[in-house]
């Protein structure tokens, strides 16, 4: 029998201040957004050789997560965010079979109460 392990390695509630959003002033003041990525990928080498070059780096998956939020070119939707980000996690991260990233905001312009919104982005290899 073949067996198929697949790992998953989850960064929750990634922080970071950026300067995106629809509206002119969001874009000027800036505001704060979370970012949950997850990385699935076969571990099943690195498990066995205890090897930090065999897994996914998530030092590494921060960074590249950071850049698209912080560094990369602003953007009017929460969902071109994930979505960037997803794309730079997949092709960046060689290991990564599937990559899911979710963008929050919380203080949202819409004139009454909500907790936040949050796009969802996943991609996978084949």
């Amino acid at each position: 029998m073949k067996l198929h392990h697949r790992s998953c390695i989850r960064l929750v509630n990634a922080v970071f201040y950026a300067r995106h959003g629809v509206h002119e002033e969001e874009r000027r003041l800036g505001g704060r957004y979370e970012v949950d990525a997850e990385l699935f990928f076969d571990s099943t080498e690195a498990a066995a050789a205890d090897d930090l070059l065999k897994t996914i780096d998530y030092g590494q998956a921060y960074t590249i997560i950071s850049e698209v939020m912080i560094a990369g070119e602003p953007a009017a939707l929460i969902e071109t965010l994930a979505a960037r980000a997803a794309a730079r996690l997949i092709e960046e991260l060689a290991l990564a079979e599937k990559v899911t990233v979710k963008v929050r905001k919380r203080a949202l312009p819409l004139g009454g109460l909500c907790d936040y919104a949050e796009a969802e982005h996943v991609i996978e290899r084949h």
